[in-house]
């Protein structure tokens, strides 16, 4: 079973335990480092994640996991919380962070610049939409975004 496939049915079978548990699945990874295979879950809740929350789902889903022996060979099962500079891949993680500074890479220039930061006012299907210093607004083809991530400023 390719990697997709095997993140899909992951996903699809643990994505409802993990929501009824009271957590939000941001990130499913399936990564091989060095010699070894590490099936990553980033989990996340408002109040923020604890060691005890991801001790609680690891167990459970390792449970399910094992119920379902999609992956054939062996791995590391980690659940962590996803992080401040995690990448905002869903509408979720947009949604949940209208208003705030975000930073958005681009595959290829745009206005001479493969960088663009704002403040995040809006997105669709096609766009993302920042509100940049000058306070221009710019709209920005999701196509044309490699990543977007919540601007850390210190």
């Amino acid at each position: 079973m390719s990697t997709r496939n095997i993140l899909k049915t992951i996903r699809e079978c643990c994505e409802p335990i993990i929501e009824q548990l009271g957590y939000e699945l941001v990130d499913l990874e399936f990564v091989r480092e060095n010699d070894s295979r590490f099936l990553r879950f980033y989990i996340w809740k408002p109040e923020g994640i604890t060691i005890d929350d991801c001790q609680n789902v690891s167990e459970i889903i390792g449970d399910k996991l094992d119920e379902i022996d999609v992956i054939e060979e062996s791995y590391y099962l980690e659940v962590s919380s996803p992080g401040l500079d995690r990448p905002l891949k869903t509408d979720r993680d947009l949604e949940r962070n209208l208003g705030k500074d975000i930073e958005i890479n681009l595959y290829k220039a745009l206005d001479g610049k493969k960088k663009v930061e704002g403040e995040l006012v809006d997105f669709n299907n096609d766009n993302i939409i920042v509100k940049v210093k000058d306070s221009e607004v710019k709209e920005i083809p999701r196509q044309m975004i490699s990543k977007i991530k919540l601007a850390v400023k210190f």
